[in-house]
């Protein structure tokens, strides 16, 4: 690929103190995404019952996964092509105009539909953050820009629960979207300012037709995934099959169009790549166990312990705790020794002791047990996932950072979608059987039992009697432990695959210096001193 910079006889210094001013836009983007995500986990118990959604909730996390999946290889692509700056800003408006939108749904699909148009942008901001790191930070030296990372991944555990809770139980829940227009805001206008960055224009024709195909492979995937574990549809119907039909036929055409294309959005190449292949198919896997286990535990902590909307949200404070400490301590590591391969393997075996243990949850299991059990489970995934993006990032050309990139986070896209859409559909559909057992046992008609089942929320729990009360909460606990003994074979497969990860040396030149676009290092420092010197002696020489 080749790509002309707009100013290619100036190119960009990275010296320290531009590398952070870059960095703290990119700091802004991940905390409007980070805190969102804590909020909505929070409220979405109390959302899905006052739109009427209990038994298709699903589908917002669905909906959110299946847009973030399908822009991601877009982003990546066309930052590689087009520069990541203008990118970044248009992810952040897409975002927060779509956070609008969700707060004034004014029924269940219309707020899906706003929450998939959230994920467009928040597919980009994830996938350019990454990206922009990488480019302006050597391999070698990436693991000490984690503890800034860690920190607002730590502010947003701390205060999306709290501001989620208090949204949920002193407003309304649409406060949970309106809290981040003046976020957006704000990480907008510092990134338009801060994120300094070359801009591009491409060479080669615009590879269309594999955005095409990728978006159809992706949606059918889903869609096959959702319907098959749908229990009004199943795995039997002509609708499941006809969508996974679909995929098949997509998938095709999307390799086809791949071998053709002059500049392709996700290049066959990488997949010859050993490295890659195993890094991406680590995180195939686990992201299948492990979205599938975040994405219901706030509803089980609300329901199923009895706790508040801000309680259960706090309640995830010890995974994004031992997320954070594990996180910062390879990277740290990583920059020290140079040496990457343990870390997955550990952090394989620690995540499924927790999965166990999630196994045993009850109705009376201890609040203190299961923040243990969260603590380590977030421990595990923290020695994983920044260091298969790093692996990726290392084993590729720097003119191909962001599309490798891009694609080792859309698999693990993939996996959490069809971890979310399979395991959650088993929680629902044994959710709502459980419920309905519950109502009709208490004396309701099926039609009462149904509504009741589609409409209950957090806030009428203490309201109803002890005996349904009671039957409500073990009919979420019921429904999720069990699921986590279906995920533990996917970190099994995890776990092999990182035994076979092969260990390369990090690189020590930051991507926008290996492609010509950057001066970095001493170099940088040099020239930026000259610079300033200049400008300050040709301001002396215009004084009278």
């Amino acid at each position: 690929m080749t790509s002309t910079t707009a100013r290619a006889d100036a190119p960009l210094l990275l010296t320290k103190r531009r590398i952070w001013v870059i960095f703290s836009a990119l700091i802004a983007g991940m905390l409007l995404s980070s805190l969102d995500q804590t909020i909505v986990s929070t409220a979405m118990p109390t959302i899905v019952g006052q739109l009427g959604g209990v038994e298709h909730q699903v589908w917002i996390t669905t909906a959110y996964i299946l847009a973030t999946t399908i822009v991601m290889p877009v982003y990546g692509k066309f930052g590689d092509v087009l520069g990541r700056r203008r990118l970044f800003l248009l992810a952040i408006a897409i975002f927060t105009l779509a956070s609008v939108g969700c707060a004034f749904a004014s029924d269940f699909w219309m707020f899906v539909a706003f929450r998939a148009v959230q994920g467009l942008g928040g597919g980009g901001l994830m996938i350019l953050s990454q990206a922009i790191i990488a480019d302006i930070v050597p391999a070698k030296e990436r693991g000490k820009y984690l503890g800034p990372l860690g920190a607002v991944f730590g502010l947003s555990a701390v205060a999306g629960p709290l501001l989620g809770g208090f949204f949920v139980d002193h407003l309304t829940w649409q406060w949970a979207f309106y809290i981040n227009i003046p976020v957006g805001i704000a990480a907008f206008v510092i990134g338009l300012f801060a994120l300094q960055l070359p801009n591009k224009r491409a060479t080669k024709p615009i590879d269309w037709l594999g955005v095409l195909f990728l978006s159809a492979a992706t949606t059918c995937l889903i869609m096959f995934t959702d319907f098959g574990g749908d229990r009004e549809v199943g795995w039997t119907s002509p609708i499941t099959w006809a969508w996974g039909a679909g995929m098949a036929v997509a998938v095709a055409m999307f390799v086809f169009a791949e071998s053709r294309a002059a500049d392709p959005i996700m290049p066959l190449s990488l997949f010859r790549n050993p490295i890659f292949v195993n890094a991406t198919a680590i995180g195939l896997v686990l992201g299948i166990g492990m979205f599938a286990a975040i994405g219901f535990v706030p509803t089980f902590l609300q329901m199923s312990t009895g706790t508040s909307a801000a309680t259960s949200g706090l309640l995830m404070l010890p995974m994004m705790v031992g997320l954070m400490g594990t996180s910062i301590f390879s990277g740290i590591a990583i920059t020290r020794t140079g040496r990457y391969r343990l870390f997955p393997i550990v952090g394989t075996i620690v995540t499924g002791i927790a999965m166990t243990a999630m196994t045993t949850l009850t109705a009376s299991t201890p609040v203190w047990l299961i923040c243990v059990f969260l603590f380590v489970f977030g421990a595990g995934l923290g020695l994983i996932m920044q260091v298969v993006v790093l692996v990726v990032q290392n084993a590729v050309p720097a003119a191909e950072l962001g599309t490798a990139t891009s694609s080792n986070n859309y698999f693990r896209e993939v996996g959490a979608a069809l971890g979310t859409a399979v395991f959650g559909a088993l929680f629902t559909s044994r959710l709502t059987e459980n419920l309905n057992g519950v109502f009709t046992g208490a004396g309701a008609s099926a039609s009462d039992a149904a509504a009741a089942t589609a409409t209950i929320d957090p806030s009428v729990l203490g309201s109803l009697p002890e005996l349904v009360r009671t039957g409500v909460v073990d009919a979420y606990a019921d429904a999720l432990a069990p699921v986590f003994w279906y995920l533990l074979p996917f970190v099994a497969v995890a776990f092999v695959l990182s035994l076979f990860l092969k260990q390369i040396p990090l690189s020590d030149v930051s991507g926008l210096v290996a492609r010509g676009e950057a001066i970095g290092g001493d170099e940088a420092e040099r020239l930026e001193a000259e610079r300033q010197s200049t400008i300050t002696r040709d301001a002396g020489r215009t004084l009278p």
